[in-house]
């Protein structure tokens, strides 16, 4: 896909934005995908427990791992090639993602990921 600038942002290939971005990790802020009860995810229950946690407000977020804290659901090596593993699961935080975006460029900024011309 084809962005400001008209750079190519391969979606496979980066993962930045499967991880807590700089804002939130110097905040100590680690809630960064809410999975609702609506999700696809929200109904199966052994990923749930797997994949998610449980903040002290109750609600359900994708756990992450790591020095990056990137999602736990990404398999892979960031900037190379990456895979979701719920991919069809991801909840509505995850589909809400625009490649190009103010918020991807941040991110791959943030991880060091360089632009595909």
């Amino acid at each position: 896909m084809r962005g400001p600038g008209e750079h190519t942002y391969d979606c496979q290939q980066c993962g930045a934005c499967c991880c807590n971005p700089d804002e939130n990790r110097s905040e100590r802020y680690i809630d960064y995908v809410e999975v609702t009860r609506r999700s696809a995810l929200a109904s199966h229950p052994r990923l749930l427990q797997r994949l998610t946690v449980v903040n002290a407000s109750g609600e359900r977020h994708m756990r992450l791992r790591g020095a990056e804290q990137r999602c736990v659901a990404l398999e892979g090596t960031l900037g190379l090639r990456v895979a979701c593993t719920i991919y069809a699961l991801r909840p509505a935080g995850c589909r809400a993602v625009v490649p190009g975006s103010k918020e991807c460029r941040r991110d791959r900024r943030e991880r060091g990921i360089d632009f595909v011309k």
